[in-house]
């Protein structure tokens, strides 16, 4: 019993690990959503490729990290006999001595804050790409639209036909 506490406690350790790895990744992601809103607002296109191959440079292990996480979250499953669906940060609360049961809940708080700091930042980026593509298109518009009268005209059946001539490009030769 003594070794299977020690494997779990020692399991529950590079859990830490790893999660302080992951809060890490959530406050570079904050990072890079202000660098983001900042080159979009700036409109700095080198500094949206950088920062474009940076990501994409870090994908790759993020992913070996995430795999190593759900390994872990695996053993853990398996040294306390259950599935590793059911091994939550608030399972593993329920289940561990007092001084892992106050490294978890530390470690789930943080973790909360910054995924609801990440969120609000995410929205706030959501909402600067719309409005940028709402005003492009009202650019575009008011550039091609302009010169056209907006009159309708009416063939010999009653269709309605719009007007194709315009000031600002002419087609005809």
């Amino acid at each position: 019993m003594k070794s299977t506490t020690t494997e779990i406690e020692n399991k529950v350790d590079k859990l830490l690990i790893c999660l302080e790895k992951d809060s890490q990744h959530i406050q570079e992601n904050l990072s890079q959503l202000n660098k983001l809103r900042s080159y979009v607002i700036k409109r700095d296109d080198s500094g949206l490729n950088k920062l474009l191959k940076v990501i994409q440079a870090e994908m790759n292990s993020y992913r070996n990290h995430e795999s190593k996480r759900q390994t872990i979250r695996k053993e853990l499953a398996n040294a306390l006999g259950c599935n590793a669906e059911q091994i939550t940060l608030s399972a593993l609360e329920a289940r561990l001595p007092k001084g892992k049961k106050d490294q978890i809940i530390k470690m789930k708080t943080k973790l909360m804050s910054l995924i609801k700091e990440l969120k609000k930042e995410h929205l706030s980026t959501i909402l600067l790409l719309s409005e940028c593509a709402r005003f492009n298109n009202l650019l575009l518009k008011s550039i091609f639209d302009l010169g056209k009268t907006g009159a309708v005209y009416y063939n010999s059946n009653g269709a309605t036909k719009q007007q194709t001539d315009m000031a600002f490009v002419n087609l005809h030769l």
